[in-house]
């Protein structure tokens, strides 16, 4: 039968509580969701993998020289109290890469019971055959992991994982793509930052060719975390180079990790069926001899390994304490998050019409402060990113009106008319062109007018033939503007509802009530430009006027400045007589009655648009996109609405789907194991408090020496202090001079400790023999989750100060108000 009691000493009763609440985290579940410190056993094919993981947990893996670990296998050994008495659970995780019916069939594989002599080999043969690897059943590794879960009063708090193998190239039992399986595999595993990497080096081969350490340094860049392991070192020649290079690696001289190295003696073919004892036995024999006993006791052998595991795995635990503090916060966040979008249970009518309300309250208040350009809610995030900025509906409508505004004002017009024609413009039309055509426009429109006169339906024909490009740029900027308001529509819907709910409230209701926004826009736009595209032109504002007499003054400025410079005029006095000067004007003035009447028609028109395009810009901004569209958007989904929504559109609309219900009772279940876990975590903080009070020592000053009172121990110790000259003078006569103490021997430093003479935990020897010169295991959480030691010094006699009444214990109610109150971010680890 196995050893149980190998695996006890990776239970230190120094850290016995920390391993407590790990335990009842892991037992809750929470490690689906929070990766939690494991030890991972990894390293090259046939390296001694399988019999370090037994020597480790007491264990019996298979061993077979010729077999190789197929798949993952994690080992979940958990304490129990003496009544539960032992169970085992058997399972099987499928891997990604299986199909559906796969996964169903594997599992389907459990078992539970404890297997004859806790020999685990049987199990991993049983899962290997219903995984279908090896051999001749098709595959040769697999991304499924058997999940071996043992409880039981001896067992200790440990997650041990054995991974298959690294290989390079393949064979006829295993093939180059299998290689790239198994080193995904192990890289999946290793790059666990709470993970432990034992990385296994057989002495068996060169370990410059064996892929496991520069895995390792690769992932484990600084070393952190790795302690690398020779196994075989009894396979080497004594005395040779190898077992010279092999000691010098153990070293930590060569490939160097922070946690070190260690050896250990695996079982050979002739003792693989010897008894944890007797491995032991053999092993101790073997180092005690040859150049292995230059090693530290604590760097060698199966025991000492599970002592130095046991302190590696502690100090990782106390190092990841805070980051599965905040890890289990963002999973509480990202849980409430998606609860609140899926809402309340939706099973009665009631329910379901009370959902509704509440989402729609909450998307009137969204939808206004978008439209409003109050962007409080944290639904707007960060202005700087993309999708923040589509949901700022206020400041995209703004921008886009801005916009559309620049555009009308440049290429509103079908056709530009000046005087001098510029390169790349092909709407520009020379003025003298465009009085040409308006003249032959206007013989063809002749009424009864006078000739020089000019009929007024054709200052309608010019506009009409002018704004014609407004229509395609007012529908594009509308559809633009749409386009931004279903944006924010949808994305307010989809932070209150969830996606399902919301898809269906979107074909129930949102996307008729858009579509009717739509066209209420569009009627609108058309509304605005008839009476520029039909009717006659029609303005009572004066700003028509000014601009026509604007023109023409500027027109006659022009032609009178070209005539005076024709005349000579502009250099000083000038050259001619008035009468000369006075002809070049008139020379200059339009003496052709038609043309004239074309050029004031045409000034008339270009007037009158300027007014008709301020006018457009204003009513498509005021009249359709605000009136028709902005405003309205609150009211698109309102309590008012769903108050009178039949109870079969509600139904509809809310009712769950079964994927729907998994996700809700998912998240809830997520929920209270993260919330377990967190008050756990809290306790172990409380824990920390009074233990940290009860080491608060007090420090006297007394005539010549210092002593020290603790509280915990009552007991004190002694420095030397040799009080000065004037010290003495003080002193009173009567009193007689007190001797000092002679300095205590201080410890003997790390370099002249025999370590063949120090047990296997150096640790937690190496104390004296006051209780109160243990080292406290506390200490270890560091200066982050311990107050500062205070220390009281007074002159004078010692004085001890008496035990403080302890704390009365909080009942249950009151722990519980205290931790619902207690903000849990406010743990300090």
């Amino acid at each position: 039968m196995a050893d149980q009691a190998a695996a006890m000493p990776l239970q230190s009763k120094d850290h016995k509580t920390l391993m407590d609440i790990i335990d009842k985290l892991r037992s809750k579940g929470i490690n689906r969701y929070v990766d939690l410190p494991q030890i991972v056993v990894c390293g090259d094919q046939s390296s001694g993998k399988s019999s370090v993981l037994q020597a480790i947990s007491g264990m019996s893996f298979p061993t077979k020289d010729s077999l190789c670990t197929r798949f993952a296998t994690e080992l979940i050994l958990r304490r129990t109290d003496e009544q539960s008495g032992e169970r085992c659970n058997v399972s099987i995780t499928p891997g990604t890469d299986r199909s559906a019916e796969e996964k169903a069939r594997l599992k389907q594989f459990q078992y539970s019971e404890i297997p004859h002599e806790h020999d685990i080999g049987a199990l991993v043969d049983e899962a290997r055959e219903d995984m279908g690897v090896g051999g001749e059943r098709g595959r040769n590794f697999c991304k499924d992991v058997l999940r071996i879960e043992i409880s039981g009063p001896t067992q200790p708090h440990l997650t041990i994982v054995d991974l298959p193998g690294l290989f390079r190239a393949g064979n006829k039992e295993q093939s180059d793509e299998d290689a790239t399986i198994v080193h995904e595999l192990v890289r999946s595993y290793m790059q666990n930052p709470r993970t432990i990497i034992l990385a296994v080096v057989s002495a068996q081969s060169n370990f410059a060719l064996q892929e496991v350490t520069k895995l390792a340094r690769q992932i484990d860049v600084r070393g952190d975390r790795t302690l690398g392991l020779i196994t075989k070192p009894d396979t080497l020649d004594i005395g040779s180079a190898s077992e010279r290079d092999y000691f010098d690696l153990a070293q930590n001289r060569d490939v160097k990790f922070r946690l070190g190295w260690h050896v250990m003696r695996n079982r050979d073919f002739r003792s693989r069926n010897a008894t944890n004892e007797e491995r032991d036995l053999a092993e101790s024999e073997f180092f005690n001899r040859g150049i292995w006993t230059g090693l530290p006791r604590s760097q060698k052998g199966a025991a000492n390994l599970r002592t130095r595991l046991s302190e590696v795995l502690k100090d990782q635990i106390i190092a990841q304490l805070p980051e599965v503090l905040d890890e289990i916060q963002r999973g509480l966040e990202d849980c409430t998050s998606r609860l609140e979008r899926l809402g309340t249970t939706r099973r009665t009518i009631v329910e379901q019409r009370k959902y509704l309300l509440n989402a729609s309250h909450q998307f009137s208040i969204l939808v206004t402060e978008a439209k409003d350009g109050f962007y409080r809610d944290k639904f707007f995030g960060s202005a700087r990113d993309d999708e923040g900025r589509r949901k700022r509906l206020r400041a995209v409508v703004q921008n886009t009106l801005t916009d559309f505004s620049h555009e009308m004002r440049l290429n509103g017009q079908a056709r530009q008319i000046v005087e001098s024609i510029s390169k790349g413009n092909p709407k520009q039309v020379l003025r003298a062109e465009y009085l040409k055509e308006v003249k032959d426009l206007m013989r063809r429109t002749r009424g009864c007018e006078l000739p020089g006169t000019y009929n007024p339906l054709i200052i309608s024909e010019l506009f009409h033939e002018q704004c014609t490009p407004w229509r395609s740029w007012l529908e594009a900027f509308s559809d633009k503007i749409f386009h931004a308001v279903e944006f924010t529509v949808n994305a307010a819907l989809s932070h209150i509802l969830d996606e399902d709910t919301k898809v269906k409230l979107w074909g129930e209701l949102i996307s008729d009530a858009l579509d009717q926004l739509n066209r209420q826009l569009r009627n609108k736009v058309n509304e605005i430009l008839r009476p520029h595209e039909d009717g006659h032109p029609i303005t009572y504002n004066h700003y028509l006027t000014e601009n026509v007499q604007k023109i023409r003054s500027n027109r006659f400025r022009e032609n009178l400045m070209r005539g005076l410079k024709e005349a000579g005029v502009g250099n000083g006095f000038p050259s001619t007589s008035i009468q000369q000067c006075l002809d070049a004007v008139v020379r200059h003035t339009e003496a052709d009655m038609e043309a004239l009447s074309c050029s004031d028609a045409v000034d008339w028109m270009e007037a009158y648009y300027k007014v008709a395009l301020k006018e457009v810009v204003d009513d498509f901004s005021k009249l359709a996109i605000e009136a028709c569209l902005i405003s309205k958007l609150p009211g698109l989904f309102t309590p008012e609405i769903v108050y009178e929504l039949s109870e079969d559109t509600v139904y509809r609309i809310t009712a769950e789907s079964p994927e729907k219900a998994e996700e809700r009772k998912f998240l809830t279940e997520k929920m209270e194991i993260l919330s377990s876990g967190m008050m756990e975590l809290q306790r172990l903080s409380k824990h920390h408090q009074r233990a940290s009070n009860a080491e608060d020592d007090t420090i006297i000053e007394s005539a010549g020496e210092f002593v020290t009172v603790s509280r915990r121990t009552q007991s004190s110790r002694s420095e030397q202090f040799t009080p000065s000259e004037a010290e003495r003078s003080l002193s009173p006569a009567s009193e007689p001079p007190i001797a000092p103490r002679p300095a205590p021997t201080p410890p003997p430093l790390e370099s002249e400790v025999d370590f063949e003479e120090q047990p296997a935990s150096l640790k937690y020897e190496q104390v004296s023999e006051a209780p109160a010169e243990k080292e406290d295991f506390w200490a270890s959480l560091g200066t982050s989750m311990m107050k500062k030691d205070k220390r009281k010094k007074k002159k004078g006699k010692v004085v001890e100060e008496p035990e403080p009444e302890p704390e009365p214990e909080p009942s249950k109610a009151e722990y519980d108000d205290w931790a619902m109150a207690k903000p849990s971010r406010n743990i300090d680890f």
